[in-house]
């Protein structure tokens, strides 16, 4: 089984299904990668569970570490730990031993960073919209914390979760939002009857907050593929209902083999 070779430095419980892990490596140093890249970590079979966690739908394999691939968050600029938002899934392998983890426990962090999402490729006069839903404004965060405010273009985040405490993040993102006059943040929740305090915010479907035109109000012209690309991250009905939604506009799905403005990670 594979050496564990990192630590974790911090733990922040974000609401009661969402943690932020930030991990140290031990011994190398992170790779150089683009903002929006995703790498592997993983843990024993041994290794305990959350009290929160219900039964595997299947058995992992004892002598292997149990890996998944998650966004990283974290800036591209520091190379002292990587950060990752997590959702608990009960059932799930991985994800119930994560949340059982302490400060100072131990981890494996994978040492090729990859993925295509990225803003390397868009011109710094577009406009960005990033589109997110629960933990897909990880790879967002790590964008704006490298060098994704440097751009000439507007940028805005729509970020949807059910409830406000899963809006992970919105304290930093409302604060950019004050310093940087070229960057917007709208927060949206579908389940508002469930906050403690009153929600002033938008309660629609992102796709909705869309199609009413929110982001044109606050640019004073029409986002267009000529002038904007759009990233999609998070459930796949959000990005599904937002590709049909941009293709009414005329926008199309980017892959290597035809440049588009839609970009998409799905998980």
């Amino acid at each position: 089984m594979e050496e564990l070779n990192a630590i974790v430095q911090q733990v922040v419980q974000v609401s009661p299904i969402m943690k932020v892990f930030r991990i140290a490596p031990l011994g190398w140093e992170l790779p150089d990668f683009k903002p929006g890249q995703f790498v592997g970590i993983g843990l024993p079979p041994s290794s305990p569970k959350c009290p929160e966690a219900t039964d595997e739908v299947v058995e992992p394999a004892p002598d292997k570490l149990i890996k998944r691939a998650y966004s990283i968050a974290s800036s591209n600029i520091s190379k002292d730990y990587v950060e990752f938002y997590i959702t608990l899934v009960h059932s799930g392998a991985l994800t119930p031993r994560l949340f059982n983890l302490q400060i100072g426990d131990k981890i494996w962090v994978g040492q090729r960073f990859v993925g295509m999402f990225t803003l390397d490729e868009v011109d710094e006069n577009q406009n960005i919209v990033l589109i997110a839903t629960g933990t897909g404004v990880a790879p967002y965060m790590s964008m704006l914390r490298s060098d994704a405010l440097k751009r000439k273009g507007n940028i805005v985040v729509i970020h949807g979760a059910a409830n406000s405490w899963d809006l992970g993040y919105s304290s930093e993102l409302n604060l950019l939002e004050t310093i940087a006059p070229h960057f917007d943040y709208i927060p949206t929740i579908t389940e508002p009857q469930k906050e403690h305090v009153t929600w002033k915010g938008k309660t629609q479907f992102i796709q909705e907050i869309w199609e009413e035109g929110t982001v044109e109000k606050l640019w004073g012209f029409k986002p267009s593929p000529e002038n904007t690309h759009v990233f999609l991250c998070g459930n796949p009905n959000m990005v599904n209902g937002m590709i049909e939604c941009l293709g009414k506009d005329g926008f199309i799905e980017h892959s290597r083999k035809q440049p588009g403005q839609i970009h998409v990670e799905k998980f």
